[in-house]
């Protein structure tokens, strides 16, 4: 499978040195496998990106070197580059991380809450539901990603979510493909209702229960998005 046609980019040239163009090229390298313009399987062709994104082959090839060692390429020698395949076992792992972060923090933002925070939340399921309505998966997962960056900001843990974002790159290629399942969208919102109705109410158990409910999710999504798409997984859990 070779990568879809894409937009012309050229990040490098808003760079100002070689390592800046590879920063560069490793973050939309990055944002097109996580965000299924490459989904599993896809063929990586140095020559071809670097046409694309209007750079030379050293980022490209550097960015795929730093993309294997994240477990988001494989290298198959003599036969080529490939966007690695999903694993059930990388996203269980990822998702184990994102829990284990989360938790914490949100034990800590139950007790400071305020009514602003409650308010910014309530805003964010009010713009999830209209992404919802509209069927824009993309725009929904932007502000999937902003609703839990913001629980961790209540508790002054914002900055942990770089360190979230980092582990779970393969639990988003699944949570992607999951998307348009019927009545996904609303699903994920109810559960954000909840974590939030039980945060306003400053009820610790109750948010946490929420929470891990709905970060669990994405384990009976995979049954379903794995049956439906078993070429885009590994059989090596």
């Amino acid at each position: 499978m070779s990568p879809p046609p894409a937009r012309t980019s050229r990040p490098a040239q808003r760079a100002g040195s070689p390592r800046g163009a590879r920063a560069l090229v490793l973050d939309e390298l990055r944002r097109r496998i996580v965000g299924l313009e490459y989904p599993p399987g896809t063929s990586l062709s140095e020559n071809e990106l670097a046409a694309a994104l209007g750079v030379s082959r050293t980022p490209v090839r550097e960015s795929l070197i730093l993309l294997v060692e994240d477990g988001l390429v494989n290298v198959v020698p003599q036969v080529g580059t490939f966007v690695s395949p999903l694993r059930e076992s990388d996203i269980a792992t990822a998702q184990f991380v994102r829990e284990a972060l989360e938790l914490a923090s949100l034990e800590q933002a139950v007790p400071q809450v305020g009514e602003d925070d409650v308010e910014d939340l309530h805003r964010s399921l009010e713009d999830q539901r209209r992404a919802a309505g509209r069927g824009e998966h993309d725009r929904f997962f932007a502000l999937d990603e902003e609703f839990h960056l913001r629980l961790l900001a209540v508790s002054g843990h914002a900055a942990a979510w770089r360190s979230v974002s980092r582990a779970k790159v393969h639990l988003d290629r699944a949570r992607r493909l999951s998307l348009p399942l019927p009545d996904q969208l609303d699903v994920l919102i109810d559960q954000h209702e909840a974590v939030v109705d039980a945060v306003a109410a400053h009820d610790a158990d109750a948010a946490a229960t929420a929470l891990r409910s709905h970060l669990r999710k994405v384990f009976d999504d995979i049954a379903v998005v794995r049956a439906e798409h078993p070429e885009f997984f590994s059989d090596d859990r």
